[in-house]
């Protein structure tokens, strides 16, 4: 039977406990509305860890005034299911108020400088200094040992990754693999969004990114590759945020970059905006 944990004194006695037994834990960060990703988060983490807590929290610092925070899916009683079935031992519950005392307007604020400039940092100013912020409360709040994200969120991974290092947070983490539907479309909370139209059209993202990464292989030139996936996205009824080719840093690569790079698109379609990415491994 799955705990769920509504305040941070049973969080903090629960995570005590298992640690007095030398059990190592893990922490899953979600925003709810779960899937088979987040699912295999869980997976992942039981893997690296003895006991597995997940986090469901819409953090209200990562969306942007004209963003979808009110309307965010929030299936708390349906999580908490999918979760124990996945095999997690813990739900971590928190309120707004648990999770910002002063409230979030007046909260305490981490920024990672750089990364969080660019592709989505640069579309949805604020957006990762709210990841940073939600996500360092997380690691004070659970004190796991390891850690587990998707990598279809590239850049938060990223904004994560620094986070992690320049703070010294004792954490391990974990990147999971994307998990797409069959047609390609990677699984996420805002699929439920798309009407029957989009949800036909949202695949094209997938066939974009398969299409750059060939085209790579095939020494197009990369900036022709980004032109070419903004014109075809275009093309297919999206509005496009950005269809570009980094290194795994998010640095732009000349032509003569022979490493590995990554493919990163962010569109919107009708009023939903989802993102995906596909790495491009080159031996050089």
């Amino acid at each position: 039977m799955i705990d769920i944990l509504e305040t941070l004194d049973a969080l903090r006695a629960r995570v005590a406990g298992w640690k007095r037994e030398g059990l190592r834990v893990a922490l899953v960060p979600t925003m709810g509305n779960l899937h088979a990703g987040h699912y295999s988060l869980v997976e992942l983490a039981r893997g690296h860890a003895d006991r597995v807590v997940a986090s469901v929290f819409v953090n209200p610092t990562q969306f942007g005034p004209n963003e979808d925070f009110a309307r965010y899916p929030r299936t708390p009683e349906a999580d908490a299911a999918g979760l124990e079935a996945a095999g997690c031992d813990a739900l971590w519950l928190p309120s707004v108020e648990t999770m910002y005392p002063y409230g979030a307007e007046n909260a305490v604020r981490m920024r990672v400088p750089g990364i969080t400039d660019v592709l989505d940092g640069a579309h949805r100013p604020g957006h990762f200094d709210g990841v940073a912020t939600v996500v360092s409360r997380l690691f004070n709040q659970v004190q796991p040992d390891v850690a587990a994200f998707g990598r279809k969120d590239y850049q938060q991974l990223a904004v994560i990754r620094y986070l992690v290092r320049d703070l010294a947070f004792p954490v391990e983490l974990l990147a999971g693999e994307t998990r797409r539907e069959a047609d390609g479309l990677a699984m996420s909370s805002r699929n439920q969004y798309l009407d029957a139209a989009e949800r036909a059209t949202a695949p094209e993202i997938h066939r974009t990114l398969l299409a750059m990464r060939d085209a790579i292989g095939a020494g197009t030139p990369i900036d022709r590759v980004e032109a070419r996936a903004s014109e075809r996205l275009a093309a297919a009824g999206f509005s496009v945020d950005y269809a570009v080719v980094r290194t795994p840093a998010l640095e732009a690569a000349g032509n003569d970059f022979d490493g590995p790079l990554v493919a990163l698109v962010a569109v919107r379609l009708g009023r939903t905006r989802l993102i995906d990415n596909l790495d491009i491994p080159r031996t050089g």
